[in-house]
This record gives structure tokens, sequence and C-alpha cells, in this order.
């Protein structure tokens, strides 16, 4: 299992494109929902700052987030649209209580 978080900042009159892309990416989950992937997408209170959180549960390691026709269009352009590019973070459990369910 591998546990992620991605964080970038998007410019101003970007980030309404942005969530845009985000929720076209939940919209083919919803229709696809892939057994082995717990995602969550969230806008800051700066509304131009993003965080991503996701948690990958595949025995190879493959991530079925990357599959995604949506995620391939929002990954595509990224960097245009930040001022932060996204930086990726491992994230190594503690502890959790409810948050992977």
């Amino acid at each position: 299992m591998r546990r992620v978080m991605v964080r970038y900042r998007v410019k101003a009159d970007r980030a309404a494109e942005n969530e845009g892309y985000i929720r076209e990416v939940f919209a083919e989950l919803d229709r696809k929902k892939p057994d082995q992937l717990r995602y969550a997408s969230f806008k800051l209170d700066d509304g131009v700052s993003f965080v991503h959180l996701a948690s990958i549960e595949t025995t190879d390691r493959s991530n079925p987030l990357t599959a995604l026709s949506s995620f391939q269009e929002f990954s595509e352009r990224i960097k245009e649209r930040c001022d932060e590019p996204p930086v990726v973070f491992e994230l190594n459990e503690v502890g959790a209580y409810r948050m992977f369910e």
C-alpha cells in the first residue's frame, strides 16, 4: 500500500479551470469505481492551493488513478496552471482514525 499527498498552487486566474479538471476526475472515478484506490482533493483557504491525498492499494504498486483519461488530461498541462508545481510526499502512517476506511 502506498499513500501520498500532492500539494501545489495554481495561478489565480486558473483556479476554476483546475477545479473543473478535478471534478472530471471524480466523475470518472464515480463511473469506473476502482477498488484499489482511495482519493480526495481539497482546495485550501487561499483559493489557489490544492492538496490531493491518495491511498493506492494495488499489490503491484500500479496506480489506478493514472490510468484514467480524465486524470491524464488534468496532469497534461498542470505545470502551465501552476505558480508552484506539484510536490509529491510519501506518507508513512503513524496513526489514523477512519481516514482510509
